[in-house]
């Protein structure tokens, strides 16, 4: 991928102040909401099945996050989707947890089949939960056993391609070494902090950077997927940089925002580490 490329996605969804219509989980509805803003998003909260039809028809993408499901909750996924669907946005898939209970793994599992899903983005246990191959996850934690290392990189790919081609979606694994791939090409993201593992809601608020990136390049959404996931390692980064002697785990949350605000083209075309895998 040429650098331009992720300057440009970036560009893009800073002039288009994309609106995104986030379902997701409690813990970190908050915090999605101001990732969105910071990176020039601009996100609507909305589960109440009356409610949610006429909110994804005013906005651009749809994010579906099951990380606090309920009976409601599963069913304004539903016609919230079934409404992106027609009317052609974007949807991201976080299937937060799956693999940890029924209920979870069923849900995402049925999300996927019946709604025209463009875009998953977990961990590796989520995604192979997914996909029917997972080891045991650990909570919303990826097990240690599924984790990406450079020794396993090619075989993970692999994997998540041929996921991507049974789907139809685009699929981001994140983890230290993250993954993103369609059907017929991988790329591998190098940027990250370990820290972002020590708060709640990394993941969540990168899944709703996926859907602006989305809404904001249309017509390259591999690319924007790998943009979204480049610019949040990054901020995490720049954000662990900024930590000092008295910060702790909720500084670090607040840098990380921080930087997604100030993060521009030209800091992330110069910052990323990106990798397209043979």
């Amino acid at each position: 991928m040429q650098p331009f490329a992720l300057k440009r996605a970036l560009d893009n969804v800073r002039a288009g102040s994309p609106l995104v219509h986030s379902i997701t989980n409690y813990v970190t509805v908050n915090d999605c909401a101001n990732a969105l803003l910071a990176i020039g998003a601009s996100p609507i909260m909305s589960d109440e099945p009356a409610d949610v039809a006429d909110i994804t028809s005013i906005c651009g993408g749809l994010v579906l996050n099951i990380g606090t499901l309920n009976e409601r909750t599963i069913a304004g996924m539903f016609a919230a989707g079934e409404r992106a669907g027609e009317l052609g946005h974007p949807i991201v898939l976080d299937p937060v947890g799956a693999g940890a209970s029924a209920l979870r793994t069923w849900t995402a599992g049925d999300l996927l089949d019946k709604l025209p899903v463009g875009i998953v983005r977990g961990n590796m246990s989520e995604v192979k939960a997914l996909a029917g191959a997972a080891a045991a996850t650990r909570g919303v934690d990826a097990n240690p056993d599924d984790a990406v290392t450079e020794g396993n990189l090619a075989a993970s790919a692999a994997f998540v391609r041929q996921l991507a081609a049974k789907t139809g979606a685009i699929v981001a694994v994140t983890g230290a070494i993250d993954i993103v791939a369609d059907a017929e090409r991988a790329f591998a993201v190098r940027n990250g902090s370990p820290l972002m593992g020590r708060i709640t809601g990394a993941g969540c608020m990168l899944t709703c950077l996926v859907a602006a990136f989305a809404v904001a390049n249309p017509d390259s959404p591999l690319e924007a997927t790998v943009a979204a996931v480049a610019s949040m390692g990054l901020a995490g980064q720049q954000a662990q940089a900024r930590m000092g002697g008295l910060d702790g785990n909720a500084s670090f949350r607040t840098y990380l925002i921080d930087a997604l605000f100030r993060l521009d083209g030209e800091a992330l075309e110069a910052g990323a580490r990106v990798e397209e895998l043979g």
